[in-house]
């Protein structure tokens, strides 16, 4: 279980990126965040991540609190960040190197296998198209199986076809050992199209705003009416975070979406 307890940060200018957040993502669950610009989405990846700890409360992965990066957790970015100077193979097995050779080749062989790129493990990262070298940076990250999977705005600099591609790439690895993802983006739709639940980050300071169940079947279908009213309610709580005079979330009454009536 991953737990965020009243996570707060601050940077040393004095702005206040998150205030209090509070959450629990179960193991396996794909949960993803969605705000406007400036509502501490990356931020607070990067506190669960060990990377930028909070400066108040805590981040705790099965009662470990995390001050530093884990070997458990493991983050993809908006961009690939390959290795220039390994090939694709290579570049994959990089977090394997204190396993045996057999296992270590295994892995990156499975691993490339489920992403589409077996043909491309002896290129050169420059190679690549955008698409692909997200893959290989995805495939990477998965194959050390990791029990949370961090993942920011990985697909926002793609085009729409390879955007889709990729969700169904990401949701077919995850399917294999079932990892926990914790997701961030601006995309509604790609949001639907893999969460089990979705939250609604308010911005200056981030808090939580509102929690949306998704729980679709898989492969979720875009132009169903039960995915359109998903999004309508998303894009609903959306334009009321970012409404300046929308009455706050006090600390414990995070907003429920069962039951939720739609205001247009």
């Amino acid at each position: 279980m991953l737990v965020l307890d009243r996570v707060g940060k601050t940077y040393p200018n004095g702005v206040r990126a998150l205030d209090g957040i509070s959450l629990a993502v179960a193991p396996g669950e794909i949960f993803v965040t969605i705000g406007g610009s400036g509502c501490g989405k990356s931020t607070m990846l990067r506190t669960i991540s060990g990377l930028d700890p909070p400066t108040q409360g805590r981040v705790v992965l099965d009662g470990t609190i995390i001050t530093a990066p884990h070997e458990q957790i493991g983050i993809v970015f908006q961009e690939p960040r390959l290795l220039p100077w390994l090939h694709v193979a290579d570049n994959v097995g990089f977090g394997l190197e204190g396993y045996p050779k057999l296992e270590r080749r295994m892995r990156v062989a499975g691993a490339l296998d489920r992403v589409g790129l077996t043909d491309k493990a002896r290129v050169w990262p420059r190679e690549l198209s955008g698409g692909q070298a997200q893959r290989v940076a995805i495939a990477r990250a998965l194959v050390p199986r990791p029990q949370v999977l961090l993942l920011d705005e990985p697909f926002s600099a793609l085009d729409a076809f390879t955007r889709a591609d990729l969700q169904d790439h990401l949701l077919d690895l995850w399917a294999d050992l079932k990892p926990t993802l914790v997701m961030v983006t601006h995309d509604v739709e790609e949001a639907i199209v893999l969460a089990d639940r979705i939250m609604v980050l308010r911005a200056h300071p981030g808090r939580v705003y509102e929690e949306i169940a998704c729980d679709l079947p898989r492969p979720r279908d875009r132009q169903s009416a039960a995915f359109d009213f998903v999004k309508r309610r998303v894009l609903a709580a959306l334009d009321r975070s970012l409404d300046r005079g929308a009455p706050t979330v006090e600390e414990g009454e995070t907003r429920a979406a069962a039951g939720g009536g739609l205001w247009w």
